[in-house]
């Protein structure tokens, strides 16, 4: 990727962020940018009336020109491109980035969409435009944690588990804010914190109820991560109630864990209306003045929503102090001042970004290359893939194959440039190949009309039938999004829609070609019937406005595929514990011990892989020491290409009092044929330790054992085409 590009030094005055600052008072200390970020927040805050104050902790600040601040909109969204705000690359989704397993690929990404939000930033500046979704606050990344596949909010996620969460998300919020020592380049932030992943229907009222060991190994562990390590600015608070309290008023998750554990020193946004659902649903109080001082005394700082209006009136009846409105207030106006709102823009390096980096060829190559290293081959028979360019004939049908917006999912942008999956196979093939193709179903309901003679149509003129199949953001997604739901987004029933299963059985009951089924959206697809018949089937997810040439890519071998499934598959819902259950007894791999239809971190390549061995740097360690684990891989098949290299840890207790497995490190890396490599990996008390069940941590004394391999250890890996693992022992003591 080309770095970025500067506007000539003639444009920049024109995109100060904050009024021309030449006409305010020199006095105005919050503008001297010599002086210390805490003594300038000071300074402006000490200026500002009580009202001015409350109208500052809303998602949508006015302007107070008195003061140098013009009227800005905290809310907006990022999360895989610059969203909800004209052109801009779209991406992958979230869903698919965490299928690449690949970190350096995460950072590149964010920083993409980081350039592109700052350049438009500006311009919308020079423009007066300071409405919604303009701005560079981006409620971003979601690191819930999949952990039941009913969820439709789940393609926003990193997946299932806590480890390829947190390491896919920490490298976005590096790429997201920047590295300038100064500035933020933008603000993330992490969501929805905490114990949040469904039902969409109850999300405004259900308490979570989960034990302090699933807290802590569960569903916690990311967040922590993205406040430690990336040092996130924002963090925004769920729905739900946790222990009784609301997620956004509690003070146990935002004073006690967030602030005095993990020393989170930004700002923490309600979810919109969440305050609102502190009276109104929760019934914690009665009033949303008591709503707004239990937010602010618990720790939060800024709504999006409406009862933050409430703040002066809760001050007038005592239930606030305004010195407590003032502490609130300043992580938002520390923020601001972070990203150089009050600073001359030759002062920050992100001021001067080009607008050419919107949508510039390098964005589109990289959502592209995103795309197809996202993308899961989870069955190839006899090698039926990669097909030939220069097929005779092909046939394309499927309710998916041309439709565009299964390459968007959900919070997307628009490119104003996207190729689905039909024009990127027709693309790719021979000039002199026969293509056909017709739709054959609906997505979602029966043909009024049905007419059969398109699965016999595969049968006469295709010499292989490519099936695109799957859901789209209408079908699952957020309460009120998904428009074609009768279930708020949250998807009942696991499978296919019944209209697209009962379609492919017409075709492969009329046809003895090759059949590929490809299939879009964002979270498991309980399969096991097609996954039977199918001669091939592929995981594409909401690849994004490249995604077409990216499955192209795979189909006809241009690109080796290596994506991973960042979740399990399981055969049918009735594999799974109730959805409103969020002790993660029974879900995910970590602790699931019905056996799945596919299992977590599994992909087929072109190539194979053979691992060869596993060394430790010794038997034994103590419960604070660390341990050196190098994996030996090789590519023993004929092709060059890329193998996830994941290592997983057998603990003591596992099943009772810890996770049968967990993944503790994992390294995407490129082999050409016959090469050989070792990766390395260091684990310590992080990847060691538990919980109990009062959420003390804990390392236990016993017997350990690490899993090195192509998937979740697990004889159903094996069985689909995963390399078999290697293993080794050692014991703290």
């Amino acid at each position: 990727m080309k770095p970025a590009r500067v506007l000539p030094r003639l444009l920049a005055p024109l995109i100060l962020f904050a009024m021309n600052t030449s006409r305010l008072p020199a006095e105005f200390e919050w503008l001297d940018t010599s002086l210390p970020l805490e003594k300038r927040a000071d300074a402006l805050i000490a200026e500002m009336t009580l009202e001015e104050k409350a109208s500052q902790m809303l998602d949508y600040n006015k302007g107070l020109p008195r003061l140098g601040i013009p009227e800005y909109n905290w809310w907006n969204e990022a999360l895989h491109g610059v969203a909800r705000n004209g052109r801009a690359t779209v991406f992958p989704q979230a869903i698919a980035l965490a299928a690449t397993f690949d970190v350096d690929l995460a950072h590149r990404v964010a920083t993409a969409i980081s350039d592109e939000a700052r350049a438009k930033f500006a311009i919308a500046q020079a423009m007066g435009n300071r409405s919604k979704y303009a701005g560079i606050t981006f409620w971003t990344p979601n690191i819930n944690i999949f952990r039941d596949p009913r969820w439709g909010r789940g393609q926003e996620t990193y997946g299932e588990d806590p480890w390829l969460t947190s390491r896919i998300g920490v490298a976005f919020v590096r790429g997201l804010q920047g590295d300038d020592p100064r500035h933020l380049k933008v603000a993330a932030c992490a969501k929805h914190y905490a114990v949040h992943s469904g039902p969409e229907a109850l999300r405004h009222e259900f308490d979570a109820v989960v034990s302090r060991r699933d807290l802590y190994e569960t569903y916690l562990p990311a967040f922590e991560a993205l406040v430690r390590e990336a040092h996130v600015e924002a963090v925004m608070g769920a729905y739900n109630r946790v222990y009784g309290e609301s997620a956004s008023a509690s003070r146990f998750l935002l004073t006690e864990i967030l602030r005095e554990r993990w020393g989170f020193r930004g700002h923490v946004v309600s979810d919109c209306g969440a305050i609102n659902d502190i009276w109104k649903h929760h019934k914690i109080v009665d009033t949303p003045e008591e709503a707004c001082a239990l937010a602010i005394k618990a720790g939060l700082n800024l709504n999006c929503g409406s009862a933050f209006r409430h703040l002066t009136s809760a001050v007038r009846k005592g239930l606030l102090t305004e010195a407590e409105i003032d502490a609130a207030l300043k992580p938002l106006i520390l923020t601001k001042l972070k990203l150089g709102f009050f600073d001359p823009p030759e002062e920050n390096p992100w001021s001067r970004i080009d607008p050419s980096v919107v949508c510039s060829p390098e964005h589109v190559a990289l959502a592209r290359e995103e795309a197809a290293r996202a993308i899961v081959v989870a069955k190839n028979r006899n090698g039926v893939l990669p097909l030939p360019k220069d097929i005779r004939s092909l046939y394309v049908v499927g309710p998916q194959a041309a439709s565009g917006d299964v390459l968007l999912g959900n919070y997307y942008g628009m490119s104003g440039s996207s190729v689905t999956i039909l024009d990127g196979i027709v693309e790719r093939v021979n000039l002199g190949s026969t293509v056909l193709y017709k739709p054959g179903q609906l997505p979602y309901h029966e043909n009024p009309n049905p007419i059969d003679w398109c699965t016999g149509e595969a049968m006469t003129l295709g010499d292989a039938v490519v099936a695109v199949v799957g859901i789209d953001s209408r079908w699952e997604g957020e309460e009120g999004d998904a428009i074609a739901s009768p279930t708020m987004g949250d998807r009942v029933d696991i499978g296919l829609p019944p209209m697209q299963l009962e379609f492919l059985r017409k075709l492969r009951a009329v046809n003895d070609k090759p059949l590929i089924v490809v299939v879009t959206g964002g979270s498991p697809m309980a399969i096991p019937e097609v996954m039977d018949f199918a001669d091939a089937v592929l995981f594409v997810w909401y690849p994004g406005q490249e995604g077409g040439r990216a499955v192209a890519d795979v189909l006809f071998g241009d690109v080796n595929p290596a994506g991973r499934l960042p979740f399990t598959v399981p055969y049918s819902v009735d594999d799974l514990p109730p959805f409103e259950d969020y002790s993660m007894r029974g879900r995910t791999y970590r602790y699931m011990e019905k056996e799945p239809l596919l299992p977590f971190g599994f992909g087929l390549s072109y190539t194979r892989f053979a691992y060869e061995r596993i060394e430790i740097s010794g038997a034994e360690i103590a419960a604070d020491g660390t341990l050196e684990a190098r994996v030996t891989v090789r590519n023993v098949g004929e092709r060059d290409g890329d193998e996830v290299v994941q290592l997983y840890l057998e603990q003591p207790g596992a099943g009772e009092t810890a996770p049968l497995r967990k993944l503790v490190g994992f390294e995407r890396i490129h082999l050409r044929a016959g090469e050989t490599a070792t990766v390395r990996f260091e684990l310590g008390e992080q990847a060691l330790r538990q919980f109990t069940e009062e959420g003390e941590p804990v390392v236990r004394a016993g017997d350990y054992t690490l899993h090195a391999g192509g998937a979740v250890p697990i004889p159903r890996s094996v069985a689909l085409g995963a390399p078999e693992p290697v293993t080794a022992h050692f014991r703290v003591r």
